[in-house]
Formats: C-alpha cells, sequence, structure tokens
C-alpha cells in the first residue's frame, strides 16, 4: 500500500492550473521536512492536490504554513536526452494546517499552555475529534531510557 503522513513547512505558495479541458483544478507547493538525523539537510517535496483539495489548497495555505498532508508517493522519470532526471511527488488527499503559520487551525491552537504533568483526567471526557498537541505531555515509562531511532545508525 502507498500511503504517506507527513508533517512539513509550506515553502512556496500554492499554484493553481486547470487541465486542458478546463475540467479540473490542480495545486501544488513545495514542502520541506526535517531529515533524518541532525546533521542532515531539510528535504523538500512537491504537493499536488486535485478538484476541490486543490480549490483548498490556494484558498487556505501559504508559504510559511505548517501542514500535515496525507496521500501517496508518485515517482515520476523524465528523460532529459543524456541523463533520466526523478521526481517525486506527493499527491495529497488531505491537507491540515498544524502550528504556528498564518492559517493555523483552531485544533492546535498556539496560546495554549501545557497540561499541568500530574493532573488526572475527568472520569468521563466528552467525545473529541481532536485533541490539542499543545497539551500533550508525555508520560515517563520503562522504555524512557532506550535509544532513539534516529540513534541507529542505518
Amino acid at each position: 500500500m502507498n500511503s504517506i503522513v507527513l508533517m512539513a513547512e509550506v515553502l512556496t505558495d500554492p499554484e493553481l492550473r486547470r487541465t486542458p479541458d478546463n475540467q479540473s483544478s490542480i495545486a501544488s507547493f513545495l514542502v520541506q521536512f526535517a531529515g533524518g538525523r541532525a546533521e542532515d539537510a531539510p528535504y523538500r517535496i512537491k504537493v499536488v492536490g486535485w478538484n476541490n483539495l486543490a480549490d483548498e489548497m490556494v484558498e487556505k495555505y501559504h508559504k510559511g504554513d505548517q501542514v500535515v498532508v496525507e496521500g501517496r508517493l508518485r515517482l515520476d522519470t523524465v528523460d532529459r536526452g543524456t541523463y533520466k532526471e526523478k521526481r517525486t511527488e506527493l499527491i495529497a488527499q488531505r491537507v491540515h494546517s498544524f502550528g504556528g503559520g498564518s492559517t493555523a487551525s483552531n485544533a492546535f491552537p498556539s496560546n495554549a499552555s501545557p497540561a499541568p504533568a500530574h493532573t488526572n483526567p475527568p472520569a468521563n471526557p466528552a467525545p473529541s475529534n481532536s485533541v490539542p498537541m499543545s497539551n500533550y505531555v508525555p508520560m515517563a515509562s520503562p522504555a524512557a531510557n532506550a535509544p532513539d531511532y534516529d540513534d541507529i545508525p542505518f
């Protein structure tokens, strides 16, 4: 199965195009995300959305926004005569705002203070579709001293 979820920063404002028959919208922007290790340069990939998602991308997202993109990877090979260039694109199925960009979603308020570490949750919490990440406090566990996956050489 070809599926990816990526948290990244939008590097370029979305660009909107239409198919030659004027039936479909296509929007794309470039995003950047951290490399696997601290010394790695950030990675960049083009995100492409179609139709209603394309219109939403142009309307809601701008350079500097933090986004979470759900979709699939597509690898194209372009023949340049003397060599073949490989291009990777993320074909978006959903795009969500995240963090402190200019169109940050209310699901992740940037001004919320973290919850105290030693509070008990309510006995019957109300159901919710989203959990504000700004209130997330990790719990100590026996595996807390285990090495990070980033520390394991490949």
